[in-house]
């Protein structure tokens, strides 16, 4: 069976940003929640899927994912960043074809986006989702960047990667490739974009 590129949902950050007793990842969202709907666009993609996450999103990942998928970051580790956070993703699934990273707070990406960004690497060592001409997320990585990727370790995540190889923009209709959740105020937004779409 041939090998398919893996999902990477980084969701091990504190959300400083947002504010409140609760974690934005955990903040409802379309019957679900902001990581719980995220978790769910990707497995309907049926490309395999690794989350990493801290011990207080387990509860909820567990609901959607098998504990092996499911790689739990210390306090400390989870403190090194976002890159850290890819690192361990890619590690944890180092035989794969490549690596398709969706942040957990971007609950909007539609399974096709991911589909379309994870075939694009067949002919692009680096693929990221663009919507009208605008950079977003997902963001992937062939295997040939595994050695380079491993090593990430600050909160730019993988932006020194991708200034340094050549990149394809993959455009697409789906604007929840540049909505992502840090404020109570993206929050909202992105709710009401949520319902417009499902009317």
């Amino acid at each position: 069976m041939r090998l398919r590129p893996t999902i990477v949902v980084p969701a091990a950050g504190r959300g400083s940003r947002f504010g409140g007793p609760l974690h934005k990842l955990l903040q409802p969202f379309g019957g679900s929640t902001v990581l719980g709907t995220t978790l769910r666009q990707a497995v309907q993609t049926q490309l395999p899927v690794v989350l990493v996450t801290t011990a207080a999103m387990l509860p909820l990942a567990s609901l959607v994912l098998a504990t092996r998928d499911i790689v739990v970051l210390s306090e400390e580790e989870a403190a090194r960043g976002m890159g850290a956070t890819i690192a361990r993703g890619v590690s944890e699934r180092s035989g794969a074809p490549g690596w398709v990273v969706l942040p957990g707070d971007m609950p909007l990406v539609q399974p096709g986006t991911v589909l379309a960004v994870a075939g694009a690497l067949e002919q692009h060592p680096v693929v990221y989702a663009q919507h009208r001409g605008r950079r977003g997320h997902p963001v992937a990585f062939g295997a040939e960047l595994y050695s380079e990727l491993i090593q990430l370790n600050n909160d730019d995540g993988a932006r020194r990667v991708l200034l340094r190889y050549p990149a394809h923009g993959q455009e697409t209709e789906d604007a929840g490739v540049l909505l992502d959740v840090d404020t109570a105020t993206d929050l909202e937004a992105l709710r009401q974009r949520a319902v417009q779409t499902a009317g």
